[in-house]
C-alpha cells in the first residue's frame, strides 16, 4: 500500500503560552487536494508553516509528527529542510509582494530557487524561469522574466510565486490564503490554473482558506478547524452539502451569496442610538443572512447627500498619463449604501477617495448636501472634513503602531476642537464599546488586535468624526466569512440608527450584494452598469457585469467544475 504524500499525527503547535493547533491529524495521498477552512486563529496557516518546517528558530513550540514525502520534518535537521522545501514541497504565501524580493527581477528569484535545488548553470536557470512563467499563464514571459515584482500586477505576481514553487516540480503545493486579495476574475484565473497543474502533474495541494467558495472551486475534501482542533472532514460535496457538525453549518451559514437577495428589517426593529453594541465573537452570533438598511423610495429621500458629475482623474504628465477614473457620474441619498463593484485596476478606489476629496477631481463637479465641493481648496474643505469619512482596506497600515487605539480614535475628537482630556477618553470608550469593543482596551496597540478587531478600531476613528458619508474601501476584504459578516452587520446597524450615506467600495460581488441598496459596475475607470442592487444582480444588462457574476466562487462542487469547464472552453476559443 502507498504511504500518504502527507501524514500528520497529534500535531501541536505553541506560541508561548497560546496553544495555535491542538492535536491534529490529518493525511493527503499524491495527487489529491485538501481545503483547509476555518476562522481567523483557528490554526490553518500554522498547520500550513508546520509541513515545511516554517516554525524552525521562531520560538514557536511543535510536536506531533509531520511526514512530508518521506521526509520527517519535525526530526530532519537544517540540511533535510532545505532539500525538503522547493524540491519536495513548495509554500505559495498570501502576499507575493511580501515575498518576491523587490530589488531582483521576477526571473532571476525563480532562477535561483531552480539552482538552489539542481546544479546547473545560469543560463539553464533562466530558461528554467522562463519556461515556468510561461506555463502560469505570463504573457511574453521571455521578456516579463526581466521585470520587477512592482512592474507585475496582483494576479501576475500570484502567477509567479506559483511559477516559482513549481520550478523544481515538488510533489506538493501548500497555498496560504493565495487569492484573498484578489477580483473574481484573477481568482477563478488562479483557481483554475492550480487545478490544471494538479491534474496534469499529479502534484498534491494543501490549500488554506477562510472562503469556504474557495475552496469549494479548487479540492476534493475539506478539513474544517476550529481553536486548533479539527472539527470536521470529508468529500467537498458532503461538507458543504450536508456538513453533520453545528459550526459547519453556521461557518456555512455565515458565507454571503450571490445568488441570495438583502433581507431588510422592518423599520420598528431600529435600536435607539444610545444602546452600544455587544461584542460578537464567533460565528454562533452572526444571522445567516446579513440584515442591512431598509431602501427607501426616491421621493422620500429628499436631495442627494452626494452627487458627482462627470469625475474625472490622471495620474502622471504627457505619454505617461493615466486615467484612472473617466467621467464617472452617480448620487447618494442619506442613509442609502451604494455598491461599487469592479476588478484590481477599474478606478474604485481612486473615486471612493476623490468622493471624499482625498484626491482632487482632475475634471468633473462633485456636490455635497447642496454645496460645490470638486474644485474647493483644502482651506475651503475644512467645514466638510468631519462629515465626510473614510474606512480603508488595511486598517494595520492606517493605525499607528506607536500609539494605542484610543488615541488614534481621539485624533478627530480633538481635530474638532474638543480639549476636556476626560470627555475625549469617555467619547472614546463609547465609541469602542458601540463597535463591539471592550472600552477597558483604551491603552492597547493596534498589534495586541485581530484583523477585524483593527477594522472595527478603523469604523470608531471614522465614527468619531460624527459623519454623515462613509466611504468603506474594501473594508472585509482580508477577513474570514463570520467576521466579515460581523463587520458588514455593524455597519447597517450604525447605519439605520444614524442615518449616514455609505459607499460601499468592494470585489466581493456576494457581500455587496448583501449591503446594497444600489449598485455601481465600474471597469476601466467607468461605470458600465448602475441600478438598483436586485435588478443588477438579478438581470445583468452588460456583457462585463455577467462576466463578473459568472467568476464568483460557487459552493456546489459540480457547478464550479461546469464553469471551470466552461471558461477553459472559452479560452480555447
Amino acid at each position: 500500500m502507498t504511504s500518504p504524500l502527507v501524514r500528520v499525527e497529534n500535531l501541536t503547535v505553541d506560541f508561548g503560552s497560546v496553544r495555535a493547533v491542538d492535536g491534529l491529524s490529518f493525511t493527503l495521498d499524491a495527487g489529491a487536494a485538501l481545503g483547509v477552512v476555518g476562522e481567523s486563529g483557528s490554526g490553518k496557516s500554522a498547520t500550513a508553516s508546520a509541513l515545511l518546517g516554517l516554525h524552525r528558530g521562531t520560538g514557536a513550540r511543535v510536536g506531533g509528527t509531520v511526514r512530508v514525502a518521506g521526509t520527517d520534518v519535525n526530526a530532519v535537521d537544517e540540511a533535510g529542510l532545505r532539500a525538503l522545501r522547493g524540491a519536495k514541497a513548495a509554500m505559495v504565501f498570501q502576499d507575493p509582494l511580501s515575498s518576491l524580493d523587490p530589488y531582483y527581477t521576477v526571473g532571476d528569484q525563480i532562477a535561483e530557487v531552480y539552482r538552489v535545488h539542481n546544479p546547473v548553470s545560469r543560463r539553464a536557470a533562466r530558461a528554467r524561469a522562463v519556461e515556468v512563467l510561461d506555463r502560469v499563464g505570463i504573457p511574453d514571459a521571455a521578456r516579463r522574466a526581466r521585470s520587477r515584482p512592482h512592474e507585475f500586477s496582483g494576479g501576475m505576481r500570484q502567477r509567479a510565486l506559483i511559477a516559482m514553487a513549481l520550478a523544481c516540480e515538488p510533489r506538493l503545493i501548500v497555498a496560504d490564503e493565495p487569492t484573498t486579495a484578489l477580483d473574481v476574475t484573477v481568482q477563478a484565473q488562479v483557481l483554475d490554473l492550480l487545478h490544471e497543474l494538479r491534474r496534469e502533474t499529479g502534484t498534491g495541494l494543501l490549500l488554506v482558506t477562510h472562503d469556504v467558495g474557495v475552496a469549494a472551486e479548487s479540492v476534493d475534501d475539506i478539513l474544517v478547524m476550529r481553536h486548533g482542533r479539527a472539527v470536521e472532514r470529508g468529500p467537498v460535496a458532503e461538507v458543504l452539502g450536508a456538513p453533520r457538525q453545528a459550526y459547519t453549518r453556521e461557518l456555512l451559514a455565515s458565507v454571503p451569496r450571490v445568488d441570495r437577495k438583502r433581507v431588510v428589517p422592518a423599520q420598528a426593529q431600529v435600536p435607539a442610538p444610545a444602546r452600544a453594541a455587544a461584542p460578537v465573537t464567533g460565528p454562533a452570533r452572526v444571522p445567516a443572512q446579513l440584515t442591512v438598511p431598509a431602501p427607501r423610495a426616491a421621493e422620500e429621500r429628499g436631495g442627494p447627500l452626494l452627487e458627482a458629475v462627470g469625475l474625472r482623474r490622471e495620474f502622471g504628465r504627457g505619454r505617461d498619463r493615466v486615467t484612472a477614473v473617466d467621467g464617472v457620474s452617480l448620487t447618494l441619498h442619506a442613509g442609502e449604501t451604494l455598491g461599487i463593484v469592479g476588478e484590481s485596476g477599474s478606478g474604485k478606489t481612486t473615486l471612493g477617495r476623490m468622493l471624499v476629496r482625498l484626491l482632487d477631481p482632475t475634471e468633473g463637479s462633485l456636490r455635497y448636501s447642496g454645496a460645490e465641493i470638486g474644485s474647493l481648496p483644502e482651506k475651503g474643505l475644512r467645514p466638510f472634513r468631519r462629515e465626510l469619512q473614510m474606512v480603508f482596506q488595511d486598517p494595520v497600515s492606517s493605525l499607528n503602531p506607536r500609539r494605542s487605539v484610543g488615541e488614534s480614535v481621539a485624533d478627530p475628537i480633538r481635530a474638532a476642537g474638543e480639549t476636556d482630556e476626560a470627555r475625549i477618553r469617555d467619547r472614546v470608550r463609547e465609541l469602542l464599546e458601540r463597535v463591539g469593543l471592550d472600552a477597558g482596551r483604551y491603552e492597547r496597540y493596534p498589534h495586541e488586535f485581530s484583523g477585524g478587531q483593527r477594522q472595527r478600531i478603523g469604523i470608531a476613528r471614522a465614527l468619531a468624526a460624527e459623519p454623515k458619508l462613509i466611504v468603506c474601501d474594501e473594508p472585509v476584504s482580508a477577513l474570514d466569512v463570520t467576521t466579515q459578516a460581523q463587520v458588514v452587520a455593524l455597519l447597517g446597524e450604525l447605519q439605520r440608527e444614524l442615518g449616514i450615506g455609505l459607499v460601499f467600495i468592494a470585489h466581493d460581488l456576494a457581500v455587496v450584494r448583501q449591503v446594497s441598496d444600489r449598485v455601481a459596475v465600474m471597469r476601466q475607470g467607468r461605470i458600465v452598469e448602475q441600478g438598483e442592487a436586485d435588478e443588477v444582480y438579478g438581470s445583468p444588462q452588460h456583457p462585463y457585469t455577467r462576466q463578473l457574476l459568472a467568476a464568483v466562487p460557487a459552493l456546489d462542487p459540480a457547478l464550479a467544475a461546469a464553469r471551470r469547464a466552461a471558461r477553459r472552453e472559452l479560452a480555447a476559443a
